[in-house]
């Protein structure tokens, strides 16, 4: 049955329209993303069926071009799509940390972070670099590693946040794994890190660690 055959009050466009994305699950949202579905299977039938098969929202939009081009009724234009909302929403969230205090700010910085490093198969190292106000100078991929390691350079980053004028720095890294724990080499660098700062007077604000399901703070776990 085509969507349009339902009640109207089960619809997700007219669900949403009535009451607010957040009343949306999942498969709702999605198929209002799709739009249509295929023959003898609705937008919603599909959207279940790509949740079902990568498991999730973050991983479907992780997901390959090949990966997602596997699935019937996907391919470049969709994963095109995908891949615009996702950087609508980074820039979204990018200019709101560039209009307020961003250590005042976690869970846009979480957010933030979250759709930056969230599902990718390496380690990456990023930095946050903050003005006096803790507004976003830049933000920037500063190394990038294996499925398992990614080697930091402090006075890289030193040298990073000197170059933008920067007055305090946060910096996150992706666990691929899957867990958020601090590793004794993550708490190390942290330090690292914190000491050649202080020597230029810029503050380090905090260190996020970026997973699954979680972006842990090392500041709020009294790590830093």
């Amino acid at each position: 049955m085509s969507i349009t055959d339902w009640p109207a009050a089960e619809r997700p466009r007219e669900k949403l329209l009535q009451h607010g994305a957040g009343i949306l699950n999942d498969a709702e949202l999605l198929a209002i993303f799709l739009r249509v579905g295929l023959p003898g299977k609705s937008a919603v039938d599909l959207a279940h069926e790509l949740l079902t098969h990568f498991g999730s929202l973050q991983a479907l939009f992780a997901a390959s071009l090949p990966q997602l081009s596997a699935i019937p009724g996907m391919g470049s234009a969709k994963f095109a799509q995908l891949q615009a909302v996702l950087e609508m929403a980074r820039r979204a969230l990018k200019e709101e940390l560039a209009e307020r205090d961003a250590f005042t700010s976690p869970h846009s910085v979480r957010a933030f972070l979250g759709l930056r490093l969230r599902g990718l198969p390496h380690e990456e190292f990023h930095a946050l670099f903050l003005d006096q106000q803790h507004r976003l100078l830049s933000a920037e991929m500063l190394f990038r590693g294996s499925l398992s390691e990614t080697r930091v350079y402090p006075r890289e980053v030193v040298k990073r946040a000197l170059a933008v004028n920067a007055a305090a720095v946060i910096v996150a890294h992706n666990h691929p794994s899957g867990q958020a724990t601090a590793s004794a080499a993550d708490l190390a660098l942290t330090r690292q890190l914190q000491a050649a700062l202080e020597l230029v007077e810029i503050r380090l604000l905090d260190h996020f660690i970026v997973a699954a399901h979680r972006v842990e703070s090392l500041a709020e776990a009294g790590q830093l």
